[in-house]
């Protein structure tokens, strides 16, 4: 079992940059691989941003060179650094942890972005 807590989203003007957090409790030693899930109202679920147990990251084409997904083990969290955000960046952001074959997430933090 993991449990996954998420902060760090709030309202920003285009242009401005935030970082989410996503902190694992519990069974964090058999995670496969953390990431962002995002889903703006009306829209699919788009995956943003994932990183393996080993540090390999990767991140969508739509945020490509503005974000930036990284780890602190020692506080076994997983940040999301957003720049240069757009206001088709607003959405929620979900983060999950990968276990064997279950998925467990957060409960999602809201991004707006409007001047």
């Amino acid at each position: 079992q993991v449990r996954i807590v998420e902060s760090g989203g709030g309202l920003v003007q285009p242009g401005g940059s935030l970082r989410l957090s996503c902190a694992a409790s519990g069974n964090i030693f058999s995670i496969y691989h953390m990431g962002w899930y995002r889903q703006a109202a009306g829209k699919q679920r788009e995956l943003v941003a994932i990183i393996s147990s080993g540090g390999s990251t990767n991140v969508a084409d739509s945020v490509k060179g503005r974000f930036t997904i990284s780890r602190d083990n020692a506080k076994n969290t997983v940040y999301l650094q957003m720049n240069s955000l757009r206001p088709e960046d607003a959405a929620v952001y979900s983060c999950y942890a990968k276990v064997s074959d279950s998925w467990y997430w957060g409960q999602g933090t809201q991004v707006a972005v409007s001047s």
